[in-house]
């Protein structure tokens, strides 16, 4: 490393630390922070973001990097990953980064306010000013990375990938639901009616075990918080991760299926390489690469029949009652139900998909300037009815569910069903190299399964791309069919 690289690494370390600043006060504001703290909290943001920006683009930057040499395969490819940064921040001023800061937290907070009334109204001209400062920003960053506009958004969640790519994965989808979805429907109703769960579950309660049960699946708490929010999310630093749900005393799975997928998220960035910590490479490898770890946790292992004999047996244990509920197979048919419905975070995995589909179609009519903020709500219903023939009956239930677009993320919602299909192949993989899986989950037991992970997803950092991680962990690059033969396996077979 010479002395440009060297000032290089010292300048990326700054501007993760400033990161990890704006990374607290992001969880804190959905956390934690009062409602009066909002204005504020947006001008702290923006102020960070602003920092970051100018610490990234100052003069003596395109110096460094023109005049930095690396050594070693890691090395090589951070220097690469800063001068990736560094092409991508040099296309946008310091006033529109902090512009985007501040109508993100604005329209955020009265998102809040419109999901709760269902009354999209009330956000609509704070979204208007969001996607019209991510529209800027798509078309700055189009013109100087040579993508399109949504597909340079689109790489600043999952490097790699373009609408091209994922538009025949997910035309296929659909066609596949078309037949599936009917066939899942009619084979389950078939089965008799589950057992019904019956509360109150008490929060503490489902609070003790959700953090009992996150531990066990590898979670170490002295790096770690769970906290309450809206919305369940991972947020924090590798060092200090914050996870979140909700909890309702009237239903038990929300919670804790939640803080599984969150978990999930956690560990990968617990197992992310410390001694590249603060710097490019030592990053997650992108959000599909995220969304694989909390759904490989949560659908394959947690999900699996397995792991829910398992987990009947904890239920049972701390709630008490009659076991005949807590029964694996009682668990299969309340947590591996299909189901037509409104919200996305409550889907199945079979419709899933659909919801992400949905949204990836609007936010790219919404950034291509076919798509007019005021129309979304009618969009959502109209693209609804024809990806699963139901119409939500409010926006609360519909273009207002997800905080995403309201805090300025798009491009983000592929990567959910991209993740999806990687963790059912990273899971084929798993089994094939450990045999003893699934008596394993059995026990509760996922700690061969996270040290497999640690090895082959965790520890590479951000060194590959999604595809060359895929090939490097599965020794493919993405297959779809490896879900598809999953959920046949699970909702068809």
């Amino acid at each position: 490393m010479n002395a440009a690289c060297q000032r290089l690494t010292a300048r990326f370390a700054r501007i993760a630390t400033l990161g990890e600043a704006s990374a607290m006060l992001h969880w804190d504001a959905s956390a934690m922070m009062p409602p009066g703290g909002g204005p504020a909290r947006g001008e702290q943001l923006a102020t960070l973001a602003g920092l970051q920006h100018e610490l990234l683009t100052a003069p003596e930057v395109a110096e460094d990097l023109a005049a930095a040499t690396a050594e070693g395969e890691w090395g090589v490819a951070n220097l690469t990953l800063m001068r990736r940064a560094h092409a991508r921040a040099t296309t946008l001023p310091t006033a529109l980064v902090e512009a985007t800061e501040r109508a993100n937290a604005a329209c955020e907070k009265v998102w809040r306010e419109a999901k709760a009334r269902a009354d999209f109204a009330l956000v609509r001209p704070y979204l208007a000013e969001v996607v019209t400062l991510q529209w800027e920003t798509a078309q700055a960053l189009s013109a100087a990375l040579g993508l399109s506009p949504y597909d340079a958004l689109m790489d600043g969640y999952q490097p790699g990938i373009a609408a091209a790519d994922v538009e025949p994965i997910f035309a296929a989808y659909e066609a596949f639901l078309a037949t599936a979805l009917p066939e899942a429907e009619a084979r389950e109703a078939r089965l008799p009616p589950p057992l019904p769960l019956e509360g109150p579950f008490p929060a503490a309660v489902q609070r003790a075990l959700c953090r009992s049960l996150s531990e066990r699946i590898g979670l170490d708490y002295t790096h770690a918080r769970l906290d309450e929010s809206l919305h369940p999310f991972c947020g924090g630093t590798s060092a200090d991760v914050r996870i979140t749900t909700f909890y309702s005393e009237a239903e038990v799975g929300k919670a804790l299926l939640g803080v599984l997928h969150e978990t999930g998220h956690a560990l990968y960035e617990r197992g992310l390489p410390a001694e590249w910590a603060r710097q490019p490479v030592g990053q997650a490898a992108g959000m599909a690469a995220h969304e694989s770890q909390s759904l490989i946790i949560e659908m394959q292992a947690c999900r699996s029949d397995a792991f829910l004999g398992f987990l009947g047996g904890e239920l049972h244990a701390a709630f008490g009652g009659a076991a005949a509920p807590y029964a694996r197979e009682n668990l299969v048919r309340h947590w591996r139900r299909v189901s037509r419905s409104f919200i996305r975070v409550d889907a199945d995995e079979l419709t899933y998909p659909a919801h992400v589909i949905l949204r990836f179609r609007l936010e790219r009519a919404l950034i291509a300037g076919e798509l007019e903020v005021a129309d979304l709500p009618g969009a959502w219903a109209e693209g609804f009815r024809r990806l699963l023939g139901i119409t939500p009956p409010d926006d609360a239930q519909g273009c207002l569910q997800d905080i995403h677009w309201h805090d300025g993320a798009f491009g983000y919602f592929p990567s959910y069903t991209l993740g999806a299909m990687a963790a059912a192949q990273l899971m084929k993989a798993a089994r094939l190299a450990l045999p003893g899986l699934d008596s394993a989950m059995a026990r509760g037991d996922l700690l061969p399964l996270l040290g497999w992970l640690r090895e082959k997803v965790h520890a590479q950092g951000s060194r590959l791309g999604f595809q060359e991680l895929l090939r490097f962990a599965t020794g493919k690059p993405l297959d779809p069919q490896d879900f598809l033969d999953h959920l046949r396996g699970r909702y068809l077979g």
